[in-house]
């Protein structure tokens, strides 16, 4: 598939492709990053596209369903770190209120991060990863990683430390 292709690809499905994300979705913007995300995708991998296994629009729409998938998955690592990370640590005895007000103050230390930051808190402690692991994911250099880590870590005992 060459770009004139990806020109009509674009013509004939960009728009059908909006609505259906926004009805998926009930945000715009987001839908309009998707319709972008996945013409991305399409150029990039215009070499696995294979008539015999389905049309292009059904194509786009897989793509476009991953694109989906994978930003549900994202949001659920980044909401189950911000719910159980490194509050256990801070609460001591039976919970209730102190639970509550720890919650809130680690919540308020995580927005003080980048978004790079909180990523990175929710991948190593959200969903257990290992820094390497880590690295895989991200596809960046072991090193940046690392160092994204230990920034939010430092980052978060000050904070915390303040509070």
């Amino acid at each position: 598939m060459f770009e004139k292709d990806l020109d009509r690809l674009f013509d004939e499905h960009a728009e059908p492709l909006l609505k259906f994300l926004i009805y998926r979705t009930g945000d715009r913007a987001l839908a309009e990053d998707l319709v972008a995300d996945t013409f991305e995708r399409a150029l990039r991998k215009r070499s696995l596209f294979d008539r015999a296994r389905g049309t292009e629009k059904a194509w786009l729409y897989t793509i476009a369903t991953n694109l989906l998938r994978d930003g549900a998955r994202k949001r659920e690592v980044e909401e189950r770190a911000y719910q159980s990370s490194l509050v256990p640590a801070l609460v001591g005895g039976d919970g209730g209120l102190d639970r509550f007000e720890a919650r809130a103050t680690v919540m308020e230390a995580l927005e003080t991060l980048s978004a790079e930051e909180r990523e990175a808190v929710a991948l190593r402690f959200g969903a257990d990863m290992t820094v390497p692991e880590m690295a895989k994911v991200l596809r960046e250099p072991l090193t940046t990683v690392e160092g994204r880590v230990y920034r939010a870590l430092r980052k978060l005992r000050t904070q915390l430390a303040e509070d």
